[in-house]
């Protein structure tokens, strides 16, 4: 049996797992991220907890095939830099000596963390035996992860997938990128927990109000689906307004790519068929090919956190790495 390491780091959690070669994930553990941490300081952490992992069943590093890492930025893999990741406050940060050295005597991978979940999701989800697919991520902000021809898409600089930063409403909300009305800026976790709020705020008899034990503050992401589910018409209405604003993203990635896939992933779609099947429905007036007998299948993510474990750990499949 081979074995991988796979790391997730994010800016709230860095989790380490190991997977073998048939991508079950056997074994995980997480510890908040260092706030502030240096790369150094990031990747000595990483080191501990993954030795953690080997001990506790009983592995050395060197049974250990790949250690493969997703980082929530731009991961350039000819500087061997994460070039910018906001949520890290990294600009230009060396990352992937530091990380080789780190694991010594084992092959070192990294990549963006919204494409390491697709590489997941197509290897051993709910994309598996496609040839192409597209993951879109709804979550703080809405993370994207493109796979053509059964490889990565990267672009000329490794920061292709930026999805959530295509604009969906011209001279719209400002978003932290530096743009105006940006995908993710109304079709994220965060936008619809903000379009709630808001209308909750022109409302004050919505049910919406009971789910919350009356607080803004303890609005979630489901609070709205189980408004719907109950027949509040705030709640309805708000999620209306959101499948408009996704369908315009996800219609304007199937217009430019025909993908085989199309997955949705985050917390958002546990929502299932209350968010895909609106959202089909605006896919079969608007889209460019609608006519066409072959469409790209819309689907829920299967893997939810897993994905960017697997996911990096299977870095190595990707050959343009």
């Amino acid at each position: 049996m081979k074995y991988f390491l796979g790391i997730d780091l994010g800016g709230t959690n860095l989790v380490v797992g190991l997977v073998d070669e048939e991508y079950k994930l056997l074994d995980k553990d997480s510890i908040p991220t260092r706030a502030g941490g240096t790369s150094e300081e990031l990747i000595t952490d990483m080191r501990s907890l993954a030795d953690q992992i080997l001990l506790r069943n009983k592995l050395k590093l060197s049974d250990i095939e790949s250690v493969g890492v997703g980082v929530p930025g731009t991961a350039n893999w000819d500087t061997g830099m994460i070039e910018f990741a906001n949520n890290l406050a990294f600009s230009d940060e060396p990352f992937l000596p530091v990380i080789t050295a780190a694991f010594e005597g084992t092959k070192v991978f990294f990549d963006n963390d919204a494409n390491a979940a697709a590489w997941g999701e197509y290897l051993a989800g709910s994309a598996r035996g496609s040839d192409s697919m597209v993951m879109i991520t709804l979550g703080t902000g809405v993370g994207g992860g493109i796979i053509l021809n059964g490889k990565i898409f990267e672009g000329i600089n490794y920061a292709a997938g930026e999805l959530g930063h295509m604009v969906i409403k011209a001279d719209g909300k400002y978003c932290n990128c530096g743009r105006r009305g940006c995908f993710e800026v109304y079709a994220s976790a965060t936008a619809l927990v903000e379009q709630t709020r808001e209308a909750m705020s022109e409302n004050k008899a919505s049910v919406l109000w009971e789910l919350c034990q009356g607080e803004l503050s303890k609005v979630e992401g489901k609070t709205l689906f189980q408004g719907v589910s109950q027949g509040d018409k705030t709640a309805e209405k708000v999620l209306e307004n959101f499948i408009i604003y996704l369908g315009a993203g996800v219609i304007n990635i199937i217009n430019i790519f025909q993908p085989d896939i199309i997955c949705i992933g985050g917390g958002i779609s546990n929502a299932g068929d209350a968010l895909v099947g609106p959202l089909k429905e605006i896919i079969k007036k608007e889209s460019y090919s609608r006519t066409s007998k072959k469409q790209p299948e819309i689907v829920i993510a299967t893997l939810n956190n897993d994905a960017g474990l697997i996911g990096a750990a299977m870095l190595h499949l990707s050959n343009d790495n």
